[in-house]
């Protein structure tokens, strides 16, 4: 797996924070990584970007960047307002390549979810992802109508013959709701793919030498973590 795509059901899920937890827990199992941000909105030229914060939490990581716009709108109409090239799906997918040839494990992050709009022409993170022939992770939230939309993120995955890795919770709440609780079981049923992970509320809050120590158990073993679906499914149980 050179390549991991990494999109969210929408915006303000977790997609940040999991995709530094995965960086962070692969460097733990001594990966050499890399962090792209397919195309990073609503920052300024000298402003921190997502892929800054990434490598911020997950310690040493490569950061980049295919394209920034200022306003915090997706990539094609932030490009259009801005006067600026609209980033393309070829150049986020040759980006990552190379970025592979000279690390272990590239994490592309998209922006939004996986059908946000690159350019007039409709490029998308999943043309990304199909050039590429890489697997997607897909963030959800814990609660109330997350069943919705990871459902037609992961149809939409398979209609495009993407593989769906599996899913994992970008914020667990510490004190979960019905909803939430049921949906530890409902989410991988919908989305016809494991959960891998959940990480706690509040995660890219603390301090990045806690987070890369803890971060690998938020995770399952296939995102280098020692996280078990099984048990925090009983423990969660409504």
């Amino acid at each position: 797996m050179p390549v991991l795509v990494i999109t969210g059901t929408g915006t303000e899920v977790g997609k940040t924070v999991t995709t530094a937890a995965v960086a962070a827990a692969a460097v733990a199992a001594g990966r050499s990584v890399a962090v792209l941000k397919a195309a990073q909105t609503g920052v300024g030229p000298d402003e921190r970007g997502d892929a800054d914060e990434v490598a911020r939490l997950a310690g040493a990581v490569a950061a980049a960047e295919v394209a920034r716009f200022p306003e915090p709108l997706a990539p094609g109409t932030a490009a259009r307002r801005a006067g600026l090239a609209p980033v393309r799906p070829q150049e986020v997918a040759e980006a990552a390549a190379k970025l592979a040839t000279e690390h272990d494990l590239v994490l592309v992050e998209g922006a939004g979810g996986l059908l946000v709009r690159f350019d007039a022409a409709g490029g998308t993170l999943a043309d990304a992802a199909r050039l590429l022939n890489a697997p997607v992770l897909m963030v959800s939230s814990a609660g109330l109508g997350t069943l919705n939309t990871t459902e037609l993120t992961a149809r939409e995955l398979r209609a495009r013959g993407l593989e769906l890795l599996g899913v994992v919770i970008g914020s667990w709440p510490g004190s979960p709701d019905l909803a939430s609780r049921c949906n530890v079981a409902d989410l991988p049923e919908v989305a016809c793919a494991p959960l891998l992970g959940a990480l706690p509320a509040g995660a890219g809050a603390l301090p990045p030498a806690d987070f890369r120590t803890t971060a690998p158990s938020w995770l399952a073993p296939r995102l280098y973590g020692t996280w078990d679906a099984e048990s925090f499914r009983a423990r969660e149980a409504p």
